[in-house]
């Protein structure tokens, strides 16, 4: 089976791709942009596989499509909505939602393989997709969050936020002047609501920004301590299963 990633950010295609290898499934080449994507399809054989990203460095990925009459099986890796996501249903495509969870990678994979022995391609309808799409193609990330504070309500940027913790039941803010906040939410729902080129979740217990880490050291059991700016009430400590991948993210 041959395997092709479009993907705007390299660092999020070699992650899918590190995942997809953990699956035997082999990625052969890997595109970023609709201009390059459109010169290697005019060249090249395609593929049986095709992992798409919706928004590109240069435009709309459906604009390859516009180009090239392509007839490979699509998933749609993206970080929409799930009202947004209906749209790729009713094409019967699947799709991903990022960050991507590895037990929907492998089910995706296996929808796949399921239906490629009836050799059915998919007929994919690109208008009607980008129609359902409102104010399409452009994920909005959380820039701020409103904490309570005694009768008070504080905002605080993102860029104020050194990392985020849970301790007994509860998730907070630490904020860069060595403040801590309670925030009504999940550090799942924040893994959602955060942009992943700026914040990665390092453990079950910690998500941290990029700008906030000053020093990375080796640790025990193959695992990274990071040196945050301010925070020292724990250490903190990039998980082992998610080295690989934090180290991809780093760059």
């Amino acid at each position: 089976m041959t395997t092709l990633i479009i993907e705007d950010e390299k660092p999020a295609a070699r992650l899918l791709q590190r995942k997809l290898t953990k699956l035997n499934i082999e990625v052969g080449v890997m595109l970023h942009s609709v201009e390059e994507s459109i010169e290697w399809f005019s060249r090249n054989e395609h593929p049986d596989l095709i992992f798409l990203d919706i928004q590109l460095s240069d435009g709309l990925s459906f604009e390859i499509f516009e180009k090239i009459d392509i007839k490979s099986a699509v998933i749609f890796t993206t970080a929409y909505d799930e009202y947004a996501l209906k749209a790729f249903k009713l094409n019967s495509v699947d799709y991903l939602l990022k960050p991507i969870d590895e037990d929907d990678l492998e089910a995706a994979i296996l929808k796949f393989k399921e239906r490629l022995p009836k050799q059915e391609m998919l007929n994919l309808d690109f208008e009607q997709i980008k129609k359902m799409l409102s104010n399409p193609f452009e994920k909005k990330y959380k820039k701020r969050f409103t904490v309570k504070i005694g009768q008070y309500l504080k905002v605080i940027s993102t860029y104020e936020i050194e990392c985020f913790f849970s301790e007994n039941k509860g998730t907070y803010i630490h904020t860069f002047d060595n403040r801590n906040y309670l925030i009504e939410s999940t550090l799942e729902v924040l893994e959602q609501e955060l942009d992943p080129a700026e914040f990665y979740r390092i453990s079950r217990k910690f998500i941290v920004p990029l700008k906030a880490i000053k020093e990375i050291v080796v640790y025990s059991n193959s695992r990274l301590k990071l040196i945050l700016p301010t925070y020292k009430d724990e250490e903190v400590v990039v998980s082992r299963e998610k080295v690989s991948d934090f180290k991809i993210w780093i760059g």
